[in-house]
């Protein structure tokens, strides 16, 4: 067993497919959601355990943060991917749209990466904190300011991590731009998403799983953040 990692937001795309394949790797996973589905079903029968957690919920994310402190004394990583991609919406909505935002991407992550400093500090290797955050944290967006703006806050927060918690735990972050798209994407939005980058493709789940692997398997890297964009900056 190559220890113990939490992962959020494993319901489904990114998370489901990290969660799956690094059960497979060796890791025991400790994965949240925040919506069943039948596909969490493959998960569990992988041996991954898996905990319900709404992050706008304290008591949920206090339980949360209790559980896995009784079932992980040692922590060998956290990969922080639980996210929403609101639009701004109008003028009266855009408080409550920021602060979804930055609860789900900020605020939780923050308070996980606190309460489980211990464990993670425990662990007889290394171990990681990975914030899957976003290429928009660059270059910002017209229709989702919100998001944007928790996703470079959180790409921040690695800087601050990694200062605190060397050399005993490498904190990172991974910025994708385009890697799964969705069933309902239409063909006419697939031709416009794929030419936003130099590679004038979608990346596919592998990239990601590749990039998390990579930091995982690094004993040097630290306070960096991984573009996984094709290029897209020099568009």
């Amino acid at each position: 067993m190559k220890g113990t990692l939490l992962i959020t937001g494993v319901g489904q795309r990114i998370g489901w497919h990290l969660a799956g394949h690094l059960q497979a790797q060796g890791y025991q996973i400790i994965g949240t959601y925040r919506t069943r589905r039948d596909s969490l079903k493959q998960l569990e029968d992988q041996g991954v355990v898996l905990i319900r957690c709404d992050f706008n919920k304290a008591e949920q994310v206090n339980a949360l943060i209790a559980d896995v402190q009784q079932r992980a004394p040692m922590l060998r990583g956290i990969i922080h991917n639980a996210s929403d991609w609101l639009p701004d919406g109008s003028a009266d909505q855009a408080v409550s749209r920021l602060h979804a935002m930055m609860q789900v991407h900020v605020a939780v992550p923050y308070q996980l990466n606190l309460a489980l400093e211990e464990q993670l500090l425990a662990s007889d290797t290394t171990a990681d904190i990975i914030h899957i955050t976003d290429y928009v944290a660059e270059k910002g967006s017209r229709k989702h300011i919100a998001y944007a703006a928790s996703k470079a806050a959180l790409t921040n927060m690695t800087l601050s991590f990694a200062q605190r918690l060397a050399p005993r735990v490498k904190v990172n972050s991974i910025a994708p731009a385009l890697i799964l798209f969705n069933d309902q994407d239409t063909e006419e939005y697939k031709v416009k998403a794929r030419a936003k980058s130099l590679m004038n493709k979608e990346a596919g789940v592998t990239e990601m799983l590749q990039s998390v692997e990579y930091i995982l398997h690094s004993g040097y890297v630290t306070g960096r953040t991984l573009a996984v964009d094709g290029g897209r900056h020099l568009v």
